[in-house]
Formats: C-alpha cells, structure tokens, sequence
C-alpha cells in the first residue's frame, strides 16, 4: 500500500490494527498469558500508555493487518515500567533474550530506528526551520523551505579477515570481558564495500587485504545502520592494532573459534552471540567453511 494520508488514517482504528510503542529509545512491551510478551498493543490500548509524540505506519502484516509505531516521551518510562501488565527494557536485550517472537523483533526494530530518526530530525537541514511528519511517516517536510527529508541508513562494513587457517578477531574496550569479535567501520562516500572492507582492515589491524566475498547483511538498528558481512582475505601476517580503536586482537586457528562459538574456549573466550552478524560470518568460515 503506498502511502497516502488519508488511507493511512482510515487504517489506525481498524479492529486487527497493532502498534509497536518506543518510549525515547526503550521499547514497551505487553505481557500476555504466563510468561510470553508481545511488541504489539491495539489503537485503543496505546491511548492508555500516554501522549504520542509521533506515530509512523510501518506496513501491513501478511495477513493484511496494519501495522504502526509509536513514540512517546521518554520521560514516561519510569511510570510505564511500575505497570504489571507491562514490560519495559531495551532493543539489545529484547533481541538477544529472545523476549518476543521471531517475527515481531524485524518490526520493533524498524519502528524503533524510524522514530528515532524523527526525533532527530526536527529541524529542516536546509534552512533550519522546524519540520513536520509526512507520507505516513516515511519523510519530513518543511513548510519554510520546501525540502523534503527522508530516513537515512548508515551502512558499515563488518569483515571476517582470513590468512590460511586462521581469522583475525578482535576486542573492544567496552566489549564483555573474554569476548572477541570481527573488525567493522563505516562506508565513506564514494567508496564500495568491498574498498571499505580493504581500508578498515588497514587501518584497523595494518593487515592487507585482497579478494572480498560478500556473505549476508543485517539491520541494526543502534540506531539505524544496515551491517554487511564478508569474508576477506589479508595478503600479509603481522599485525598493526588501532589502540584507540581496539584494545586487543589476534590471529584465532578454526579450531579456537570453534571453541568460542561452542563457549569452550580453555582461555573462556567467547564470540558474539546469535543476534550479532558477526556470529554468522564466524560460523560460515569455522562450521561451513566458507572461503573468498
């Protein structure tokens, strides 16, 4: 369905209508019988949890149900999270617990990123002057100007990079403790992914890189990035850590990641779990042995 206001409007109180509500940047969830939670509220039960500052039509579900996101004040989390029958926590801990169905994370996770690109965009870029939602809440329009902004996702790369048998994995400051990962950076303008994979694997862990695979991608709403995965292949040993981007890394036999992934490591160090790409890329080279 394209959107078009007045269509759009007609479908917000629909009986089978359901609204993913974000509270600043902190999803509300519903309870349901026992333990289970769900992502959605109908119109009516939304109304209930507080003004909306902004509201966006996310699609219809396969069975033609419409389907919303809400935004309210975060100011009302601290209220909304004293609710029994509600549940208040963030994106990263919905995903990774696995808090709500499968097929309900992909649209908490687009409501989440596109209200959050509302919200930081108030003012129109092209002359400063306060915009205003549009289309549905697929863009911003500004009336001083005329400009029309739309959302915006930020592409990075996210690379696994090979040398024989071995992988290079890596560590943040901030990562948990033990834990090791793939390197990653933003795309620049101009640049191809396969050329952005070549310059953060340089500049990241002084490593050379030749032939690239692509192998799967992932949104990642943190806030709104679109993560591609690949596999590269370094043209040379030693490593050069960033030290103001890493603070540890090193060359992993498959056998090694194998342990990480399997959380036998006998140094107890780990891989990202499930949620993160970086998991995928680890399992298609040690488990499928995957190559460029």
């Amino acid at each position: 369905m394209r959107n078009k206001p007045d269509a759009v409007s007609a479908l917000r109180h629909r009986s089978d209508t359901r609204v993913a509500v974000v509270a600043g940047e902190t999803p509300i969830l519903k309870r349901l019988d026992g333990e289970a939670l769900s992502v959605w509220f109908s119109h009516g039960e939304t109304q209930l949890l507080g003004d909306g500052l902004e509201e966006v039509f996310l699609g219809l579900a396969p069975d033609g149900a419409p389907r919303f996101a809400r935004l309210l004040d975060r100011a009302q989390i601290e209220p909304l999270r004293e609710r029994p029958e509600l549940f208040v926590t963030d994106l990263r801990s919905v995903a990774l617990k696995r808090l709500v169905p499968e097929d309900e994370l992909g649209p908490l996770g687009q409501g989440k990123a596109l209200l959050d690109w509302h919200a930081r965009h108030r003012f129109c870029a092209q002359c400063g002057a306060p915009t205003t939602s549009g289309a549905a809440g697929t863009k911003r329009e500004c009336s001083a100007c005329g400009a029309q902004h739309f959302p915006r996702t930020d592409p990075v790369v996210i690379m696994l990079v090979t040398r024989g048998e071995t992988c290079l994995l890596a560590r943040q400051a901030r990562f948990a403790p033990g834990m090791y990962s793939c390197i990653a950076g933003f795309i620049e303008p101009g640049e191809t992914f396969e050329d952005a994979v070549r310059r953060e694997s340089w500049e990241e862990a002084g490593l050379r890189v030749g032939t690239v695979r692509y192998i799967a991608s992932q949104p990642w709403p943190f806030p709104s990035s679109l993560m591609i995965g690949c596999i590269a292949e370094a043209l040379n040993d030693e490593i050069v850590l960033d030290m103001t981007e890493l603070e540890a890394g090193r060359w992993f036999t498959r056998d090694e990641a194998l342990a990480m992934l399997e959380g036998t490591h006998p140094e107890g160090f780990t891989s990202p779990q499930h949620l993160a790409i970086a998991n995928t890329l680890l399992k298609a080279w040690a488990v499928e042995g995957e190559r460029v």
